[in-house]
């Protein structure tokens, strides 16, 4: 595995596999690797002939007050475990090849950003801002055929698409499962910030999905069931949630009942963690995974 910093080198780097025809598969990351980003690797390493981990801790992304200085990072690490998982290359730019002086352009996403973490009140609209343009430009500056993501960012995923969608880029946008441990956290790089005691109550996230599963499975599939049944999981643990709520798993437009395929998305705040959580609902039977980003 080789690792690149600037456009000109990664782009170099592919222009034989490119030039042959081969498939190029992109992860993007911001690295503090887990079997999460690994297990996108993986899949990345099994579909394409090529593999690109980018690893970036994006400024734009991080609201005032929030955790970028202190953010979970271990470069040497996280090559380790890339090079381990067989990608190719690892591309590493510092912040100025991303944003060089007098770079002045912001990508928008348009209304799918303003709800759940895109509240004004939370995160607001500009944090996704902050996602789009680093995502945008990673897929300029790679190239890739394929890029990764996975389903605990369910609303990044799903602004991701409509962003390749919207703008026609030539690649494909493929949302792989959510990692969890053996008690059913999902993996974040944000868990480091848990203490023992703070990862135990956490798991509570993953019971109230599993509870409003239920309730569906059960028959009761409206809006109010479905939410008050996690909220009680939720505040048997103590747990304040900023939100928990039901969208449209496609357009996250709102919804009063569970549906085809309905997001049931979760995000609290846990000790120092902000985490988010989320499950695919269905009325009758599996639920049908989003439509995918397409080339």
């Amino acid at each position: 595995m080789r690792t690149v910093r600037t456009v000109l080198d990664v782009r170099a780097a592919l222009a034989p596999a490119r030039g042959a025809g081969r498939s190029i598969g992109l992860v993007p990351t911001m690295g503090a690797f887990h079997e999460g980003h690994l297990s996108l690797m993986r899949r990345a390493r099994a579909e394409n002939d090529a593999v690109v981990v980018s690893l970036f801790v994006n400024p734009s992304q991080f609201g005032d007050g929030e955790d970028l200085a202190t953010y979970p990072r271990d470069d040497e690490r996280d090559a380790e475990l890339a090079a381990a998982e067989g990608a190719d290359l690892l591309f590493v730019p510092p912040p100025d090849e991303v944003y060089p002086e007098g770079f002045d352009t912001v990508v928008h996403v348009g209304a799918i950003t303003d709800v759940l973490c895109g509240e004004p009140a939370r995160r607001g609209a500009a944090h996704f801002d902050g996602v789009t343009t680093v995502v945008a430009k990673l897929l300029n500056m790679v190239g890739p055929h394929v890029a990764y993501f996975g389903q605990k960012d369910a609303q990044q995923a799903i602004v991701v698409k409509k962003l390749v969608r919207d703008l026609d880029m030539p690649v494909t946008i493929e949302v792989c499962p959510t990692v969890r441990e053996r008690n059913g956290l999902a993996l974040s790089s944000r868990n480091a910030y848990l203490t023992p005691a703070e990862r135990k109550r956490a798991t509570a996230l993953n019971r109230a999905l599993d509870a409003a599963q239920a309730a569906v499975a059960a028959g009761h599939g409206d809006a109010a069931t479905v939410l008050e049944t996690a909220d009680a999981e939720l505040a048997a643990a103590g747990i304040d949630p900023e939100y928990v709520e039901l969208r449209d798993a496609n357009d996250l437009s709102a919804v009063d009942s569970v549906g085809e395929s309905t997001l049931l998305a979760i995000a609290a705040p846990v000790g120092r963690a902000r985490l988010i959580d989320n499950r695919i609902l269905a009325a009758h039977g599996p639920a049908r995974p989003p439509t995918k980003g397409r080339r």
